[in-house]
């Protein structure tokens, strides 16, 4: 018989062909709350046999106990040829292009065939029963042959939590591209199979802490070439008649509704001027004089009369119509992403346009230079990662940040070259630093640079050798419509639930504690540039936060409420 190899990993790993995995702790152990979800993952491989070819399957079996889901992915692999720019330090995993593991392929059978000499790994899901007691609980992982000959076995302990997570309070966007979803299952926008698309697209993202969804009232004018176009995606009907402007809401309206019963909080209205200096309008498509055109562009003076006229006549209507659904209090506006120095003009101009047809509404907008928030042009400046210092030094309240291609050296991001510890410390930080909001700009981006072409993100993952793979989006497109999700958006995901951790702590201590409490486990003070790199201190600190939780909720149910801090023990 062939000899196989067996072991578990935890939900930080990237179990790569080529490199033995290292085997966790026997038995493995995780932690989390009633309702809430775990994760680790078992790798296998067998010694390559030149005298004949492998035929036969191995069989996994997961055994939970009654109130635990389970569901199980192949970590599959997908080629990089661009993993990271120029613009890079020490902490990754590799910069060689290759395969990585990344995408969470759904195993509807318990079968796999391993590859001889290559590693490969299943991402195991347990999902706690919101009504399940608190304790600890046994897993126990086997694997089989088809005589039911037992290769391996394996015990996890699943400790489920006294206490609950808070609602998440940050507010998070990764944009979701409803043209990239058109174009790739070939679908008509916002036909009847593209709304069933977007709408399991929405899910997965409200269920992974994505809790702001982009808002196509125009087709949003990002990372297209000047004089370029994307496929139109236009939520809002306009017709110019002889009396003005007309507008019509209907997929609006729908939209709204989805967004609600996918569980989204916010809407994050799209830019209606062009990315990177506000020069040029969205392309808006409009009826007139009888027929269906386009009205507004890249030829569109931003700051000519007729486009001005036009958002006059938009604005207060969307405003109006807004406040009649009830989401207004729970919308942001865009005005351009990303301007520099040399837009402040017509950025400037373009700001004040919007707030004479809004007032008083929520805006933000992308940036990287103090100069714009100094002016008073962006009351909630979305700040560059690495181009934070200035902003905390004034103590800016209500911050956001975010990062993307660029963003590749010292601070946190989700590449696939990086390691998970690199991608999960960001909640940490989002909490220390008090951020408001944090935006990522590719949830699901199957384009080249500038909307050139489209490509297949399960064979190009890197936009044409653009942007450094991982960067421009987080889910794949499976099969009839429906979400792959990618080991980074479950590790992302993980980070949003560590900030809800420390919130909650929060509550039952004091915010000084909590800080004290992560000083203490990293042993240093925690930047967006400086953090811990070792593996287990997310883990180590999650533990911690998760017992002191556990324990302090179950004395407030006792009638207790002195403050309790646990020793230092067990990782979970």
């Amino acid at each position: 018989m062939h000899q196989y190899h067996f072991c578990l990993g935890d939900s930080l790993d990237k179990i790569f062909p080529g490199r033995p995995p290292k085997d966790r702790e026997n038995p493995f152990r995780a932690g989390c709350f009633a309702g809430e979800r775990t994760a680790f993952q078992i790798a296998y491989t067998i010694d390559y046999h030149d005298s004949h070819m492998l035929e036969e399957d191995i069989q996994f079996e997961i055994k939970t106990p009654p109130g635990m889901e389970v569901k199980v992915f192949r970590a599959a692999l997908v080629p990089s040829a661009y993993p990271c720019s120029g613009l890079s330090d020490d902490d990754y995993l590799t910069k060689e292009p290759g395969m990585f593991p990344d995408v969470l392929v759904p195993l509807p059978a318990s079968t796999v065939r391993a590859v001889p000499g290559q590693w490969r790994a299943l991402w195991v899901q347990i999902c706690i029963d919101r009504d399940m007691r608190p304790g600890n609980y046994a897993v126990t992982v086997s694997v089989s042959v088809k005589d039911g000959e037992i290769l391996w076995k394996r015990e996890a302990e699943i400790m489920v939590h006294s206490g609950k997570l808070p609602v998440q309070r940050l507010i998070h966007t990764e944009w979701l591209h409803a043209d990239c979803l058109a174009d790739y299952y070939r679908v008509p926008v916002f036909s009847e199979q593209h709304w069933q698309i977007l709408k399991k697209f929405v899910t997965l993202a409200a269920e992974s802490g994505i809790n702001m969804i982009l808002t196509p009232l125009f087709t949003p004018p990002m990372d297209t070439a000047v004089g370029g176009e994307r496929t139109t995606v236009q939520l809002v009907d306009a017709e110019l008649t002889e009396e003005g402007w007309k507008f019509g809401f209907s997929r609006l309206g729908r939209w709204i509704s989805m967004c609600r019963e996918c569980g989204i909080v916010w809407l994050e209205m799209a830019p209606l001027f062009t990315q990177w200096g506000a020069a040029a309008a969205p392309k808006i498509m409009a009826l007139k004089e009888g027929r269906q055109q386009q009205v507004f562009g890249w030829d569109t003076d931003a700051a000519g009369e007729e486009y001005r006229f036009f958002l006059m006549e938009f604005l207060p209507r969307l405003k109006a119509y807004l406040q009649k659904k009830d989401v207004l209090e729970h919308t942001w506006f865009h005005v351009s992403d990303e301007p520099g120095m040399k837009d402040l003009d017509s950025y400037r101009s373009a700001v004040q346009c919007m707030h004479s047809g809004l007032g008083d509404c929520r805006f933000l907008d992308a940036l990287s230079d103090f100069e714009f928030y100094r002016l008073g042009l962006v009351e909630h400046p979305v700040v560059a990662s690495d181009h934070l210092e200035p902003f905390l030094e004034a103590e800016i309240p209500d911050l956001w940040t975010y990062y993307c291609c660029v963003q590749g050296v010292d601070v946190s991001n989700r590449f696939f070259a990086m390691p998970s510890e690199r991608n999960r410390i960001l909640g940490i930080q989002l909490y220390l630093y008090r951020m408001q909001g944090f935006l990522q700009w590719g949830y699901n981006f199957y384009n080249t640079r500038f909307s050139l072409q489209h490509i297949d993100p399960f064979a190009v993952t890197d936009s044409g050798e653009s942007f450094p793979s991982g960067d421009a989006f987080l889910v794949y497109p499976g099969p009839d419509g429906h979400p792959f999700s990618s080991i980074r958006l479950e590790v992302l995901r993980d980070a949003m639930e560590d900030l809800r951790a420390l919130e909650a702590l929060e509550q039952y201590t004091s915010r000084d504690s909590v800080e004290a409490l992560i000083r203490e486990t990293a042993g240093m003070d925690i930047t967006f540039k400086r953090y811990p790199k070792e593996h287990d201190f997310l883990l180590r600190l999650r533990g911690r936060v998760n017992r002191e939780i556990s324990l302090n909720a179950e004395r407030t149910a006792a009638g207790y409420c002195s403050h309790v801090t646990v020793p230092q023990g067990s990782p979970r």
